[in-house]
């Protein structure tokens, strides 16, 4: 329940639409499609006039359930998965052969939507599935859905097979190991120091044993972080490894192709199909057909790239009659990384006139995203919807879509949409939204639907870097806790009705409903707080450690090495 960073849902529909309304007893096809570090302001349906997006045209607002670094949190509460915050300062699944993720026993919505009769698949990044020798272990893959395809461990997966990028893994990790070798080797020569000058009285063995085992430690780490990229980046389909390393430049059209298939063949319906894009996470790898393509570089040259994959899937759903059987989503996962820098190359998106970006749990530019329907016959064409809503909703909204009913054995932070998207709603049911960066809550939102207006409290923001910066440079990502924050007593209030930019912090001389505003948020922050229950961490030390047992390998470990047929790739 701690899932909820809000957004804007603004809705706009490409395809002229009918009076008509599904029938309560009509399970639509329901098809999902996230993209990475995808900036609001990217889409030209968001004011964006440089870029070209003969795919998409559409247009949604919307805030994700997570600003906080990688999208498997966005990810996992679009499925709804507690536990997933970023603890002990780890707000990513390291390895393929860790333990954490999704928990098998979580309900999802793709399994409530198995129960109506629907065909479930996901399909490109796989962030918050657990290790395939865990779910092989202690059950199937159908809590998540029941067609997997895609890389495994998501973007970070990705970064690890480009040969131009270091391993994260190795980044991570590689200095921590070197200095615990380097201490234990001061150690070791501390020991024979004072053994040859008498002042020890230990056995030679004993000396000789312990650099031995300093040796062991350093050879045996060295050449594991070797694997890194043959270990961390693969690519599955269900239980099975069928390409390790993946290869980069030909993964987004194998992408798209199992897109399209899954459509092919489950065309009947229904089918709920949650395609989840490696688009425009860097190293932003990009075919040639798009390279060169933009105004705007590389990243670009990805978001265009991007659409035409998009462009290309709904091309299928109208090629099989299915565009008015079929509830079409695009989002992202959080706001652009403002961070991505290749010197003085910006390689991370564009957040428009909104503060912050990935990684910061409360700024607009983190948790704004775009939120893009498309449902003609029954969605109405050219609408905008200027409510506060979040990702989370996306859980109830699928459920009560496809027939099914919510879990009553616990909090659901989301709300239908239905009720908004058909307009039989006016406003959003969500009076508050709570903003988490990680397992710490950075700010909250009052929507007054009396006055209208929508005040914003920050408990919390990170330091920029350097003073005076938009962002975190150097830092890779801001940081959710210590010493790179600033704990605010009193808070920050915005009114982002008129202030979205969250430019100009009100005051008690400026704002006579100042203090009965802060007040009442933080009333709704005690009554939150009271429906958190604790959960096993999906992201301790102990589920993100590799473990050797549960590495993803096709072939002999650790030279894990298979490849997809030719055929398949040239396809």
């Amino acid at each position: 329940s701690r899932d909820s960073l809000p957004g804007l849902l603004t809705v706009c529909l490409l395809l002229p639409t009918c009076a008509s309304k599904a029938g309560p007893a009509f399970k639509p096809n329901i098809l999902l499609i996230m993209a990475d570090d995808l900036g609001i302001g990217d889409l030209g349906c968001y004011g964006n006039d440089t870029l070209r997006y003969p795919g998409l045209g559409l247009r949604v607002g919307c805030v994700c359930a997570h600003a906080v670094c990688v999208k498997n949190l966005t990810t996992a509460s679009l499925l709804r998965s507690p536990g997933m915050d970023a603890t002990h300062g780890y707000r990513v699944l390291r390895w393929n052969g860790g333990s954490g993720g999704l928990p098998q026993n979580e309900t999802t919505f793709a399994r409530i939507l198995q129960r109506q009769g629907y065909a479930t698949g996901l399909i490109g990044a796989q962030m918050v599935t657990p290790s395939p020798s865990v779910m092989g272990k202690f059950g199937d893959q159908k809590h998540l859905t029941e067609f997997l395809w895609g890389a495994r461990g998501g973007r970070r997966g990705f970064l690890e097979c480009h040969p131009g990028w270091p391993p994260q893994v190795a980044v991570a990790l590689g200095g921590r190991l070197w200095l615990s070798t380097q201490m234990m080797a001061l150690g070791v020569l501390t020991v024979a120091a004072g053994k040859t000058l008498g002042l020890i009285s230990v056995p030679w063995k004993f000396v000789w044993g312990a650099a031995s085992l300093v040796l062991l430690f350093f050879g045996s780490w060295f050449a594991s972080l070797g694997f890194v990229r043959r270990w961390n980046c693969i690519l599955m389909r269900n239980h099975d490894v069928v390409e390790q390393p993946m290869a980069l430049e030909s993964t987004a059209r194998l992408l798209s192709g199992e897109a399209l298939s899954f459509i092919q063949r489950h065309k009947p319906g229904p089918f709920l199909l949650f395609v989840s894009l490696l688009h425009v996470h860097v190293p932003l790898m990009t075919t040639k057909e798009f390279q060169g393509k933009s105004q705007h570089g590389l990243y670009g040259d990805n978001v265009e790239e991007m659409d035409g994959l998009v462009g290309d899937i709904l091309n299928a759903i109208e090629e099989h009659g299915l565009k008015n059987t079929t509830l079409t989503y695009f989002t992202s996962d959080h706001g652009g990384h403002l961070e991505a820098i290749d010197g003085h190359v910006q390689l991370g998106g564009w957040n428009g006139i909104y503060r912050g970006g990935k990684g910061m749990g409360g700024w607009e530019g983190g948790i704004r995203v775009p939120g893009i329907f498309r449902w003609p016959g029954v969605l109405p064409a050219g609408r905008v919807i200027q409510e506060p809503t979040s990702l989370m909703d996306v859980f109830p909204t699928v459920v009560q879509l496809g027939g099914g009913q919510v879990p009553q054995d616990r909090v659901i932070d989301g709300r239908s949409l239905v009720p908004l998207l058909q307009g039989e709603a006016e406003h959003s049911a969500h009076e508050f939204l709570f903003h988490y960066c990680g397992e710490h809550l950075h700010a909250a939102r009052w929507h007054d639907k009396d006055s209208g207006r929508l005040w914003k409290v920050h408990y919390v923001t990170p330091r920029l870097h350097p003073e005076g910066a938009g962002a975190c440079y150097g830092h890779g990502l801001c940081p959710c806790s210590g010493p790179g924050v600033t704990h605010h007593d009193p808070p920050l209030l915005f009114d982002l009705s008129e202030d979205p930019s969250e430019a100009r912090p009100l005051a008690p001389g400026s704002e006579p409903l100042y203090g009965a505003v802060l007040a009442r948020v933080e009333q709704a922050v005690r009554e939150h707080r009271r429906t958190l229950s604790p959960v096993p961490p999906q992201l301790s030390p102990g589920r993100i450690a590799w473990k050797p047992w549960l590495q993803p390998c096709c072939g002999h470990f650790p030279f894990c090495s298979c490849s997809q047929d030719p055929a398949l790739r040239e396809a």
